[in-house]
């Protein structure tokens, strides 16, 4: 027999094991159907390898690294404080090594099978999966696709020893003495931060008014001031136009505000977005629909164009986030066992891990006015809550927006620290329709950073404990 030419007949096939990919996966099997995984790199898929998760151990390494050079005012100083690089690399990668190899344990105990190799359809209801060793085929009644999505290369910044993308600065095997980010956004923030707290001179060249510009400025002032702290060059309204590389560094060519500037560094990294993975996979010799930009169009299941094969995660229209992607999983599994599941957007919280941290969810106070929307807004200081003080992070607050007549909470935002986490908290009192009162006259344990919320709805309701109203 030929290699290749037998069919296998399965429930479902999903097509990527990242966030998205292996949370549908799971979800498919527990609700009894067979189900294939086809994955072309590692299991876990970029936020596990390279994004999310070895992004968060760096940052908390540079944490670390700048809380022990900075503890003189509570008494505590150290000297010669180093970083090995190598060391903390190899740290990270252990944590991502953990967290996939559960990814893969977690496809064993629910009787998922995972087949490595690039997928390719070959009609509406079967694939083709081929790497290096074999070729299959796999016949199925749905598919989910969640291939994710790549950083966007520019045309004048092609991927190469020193220019890079966010990817391979994950990977660095040093910190560099200098270094120009191109991108304002929230992973040229993030991992910008990264390398300044670990020494390397930064410039940011970002083409809005201001970095972060999805967020209010009232927050992005707060990272952009902290950014300077560390030597942080920021240009806005910056256009990249080119780079010379050379062996040993870079020179990047921009227009800055109208004037032509030179920035000379040892790497260049661009972050100015991602482009969904929707090519080379099939995909418009069946048919699928998709929009100008690469992107699935799909119903409130995840439905495509073609009614049983779902499409989820960075590849479809909205924010890519891995949490949005998990859930749109679930919803498109549970649509496949027929259930009546189907997304619902209104408040999928959105985190910077910047210093210090954002967070919002729901409107913002701008979105509000623009919507014309009467709301009121409660917003509460860290510099007067107990909690934040006594961990030397008095800087940040937190807002809240409610409908003025009902008190019913539309969006929150939060900058300052631990709000990734905080964010939550009103994620779900947006999901239940709770109201400000409802988040007054629950009891926040003392003393702890989560009680800014309390605080903000208080500050929202007129009636503040621990704010003077004037």
């Amino acid at each position: 027999m030929v290699v290749g030419e037998f069919v296998e007949e399965i429930d479902v096939v999903v097509i990527g094991a990242g966030p998205g990919g292996y949370v549908a996966a799971i979800r498919a099997a527990q609700l009894g159907k067979s189900v294939v995984v086809v994955e072309r790199a590692n299991v876990g898929g970029v936020c596990l390898n390279v994004g999310c998760i070895p992004s968060k151990a760096l940052i908390h390494a540079s944490h670390v690294y700048e809380n022990a050079q900075h503890g003189a005012s509570m008494g505590i100083t150290m000297e010669n404080v180093k970083v090995d690089y190598a060391k903390v690399q190899e740290w990270k990668s252990g944590i991502v090594k953990q967290l996939t190899g559960g990814v893969a344990s977690l496809f064993k105990g629910n009787k998922i099978r995972l087949v490595s190799g690039e997928a390719f359809f070959l009609s509406e209801n079967e694939i083709s999966v081929y790497n290096d060793n074999e070729s299959l085929k796999f016949k199925f009644n749905n598919a989910i696709i969640a291939t994710g999505s790549r950083p966007f290369e520019l045309p004048a910044f092609k991927w190469s020893k020193r220019v890079l993308s966010s990817t391979e600065v994950l990977s660095l095997g040093e910190i560099p003495k200098r270094m120009v980010v191109i991108g304002g956004g929230y992973i040229g923030v993030e991992l910008g931060t990264v390398l300044a707290k670990f020494g390397t001179e930064l410039t940011i060249l970002e083409g809005a008014d201001h970095i972060l510009p999805g967020f209010e400025q009232d927050m992005t002032r707060l990272v952009e001031r902290r950014l300077k702290k560390h030597n942080v060059k920021i240009h806005t309204k910056a256009l990249a136009k080119g780079v010379e590389e050379s062996e040993n560094g870079v020179v990047v060519k921009a227009e800055v505000k109208g004037e032509e500037m030179s920035f000379e560094a040892d790497y260049v990294l661009v972050t100015v977005g991602r482009k969904p993975n929707t090519n080379d996979i099939g995909l418009e010799a069946i048919g699928m629909k998709m929009n100008e930009r690469g992107l699935i169009e799909v119903d409130k299941q995840g439905r495509t164009s073609l009614p049983h094969i779902y499409a989820i995660g960075d590849i479809v229209p909205g924010l890519a986030l891995a949490h949005k992607a998990s859930y749109e999983g679930k919803v498109a599994a549970e649509a496949i066992a027929g259930h009546a599941a189907e997304v619902d957007y209104k408040c999928i919280p959105s985190v910077v891990f910047s210093d210090p941290e954002m967070s919002s969810v729901g409107i913002s106070e701008r979105e509000a006015k623009e919507q014309g929307l009467d709301v009121v807004v409660g917003r509460f200081p860290y510099a007067a809550n107990g909690r934040a003080l006594s961990v030397n992070a008095g800087e940040g607050f937190a807002k809240i927006i409610a409908d003025k007549e009902t008190g019913v909470v539309l969006g929150a935002q939060f900058v300052g620290e631990d709000a990734s986490n905080i964010v939550s908290e009103v994620a779900l009192a947006i999901e239940m329709g709770a109201t400000l009162e409802d988040i007054e006259l629950t009891i926040h344990a003392h003393p702890t950073l989560g009680e800014v919320t309390l605080e903000a709805a208080e500050m929202a309701l007129g009636r503040p404990i621990h704010v003077v109203v004037k």
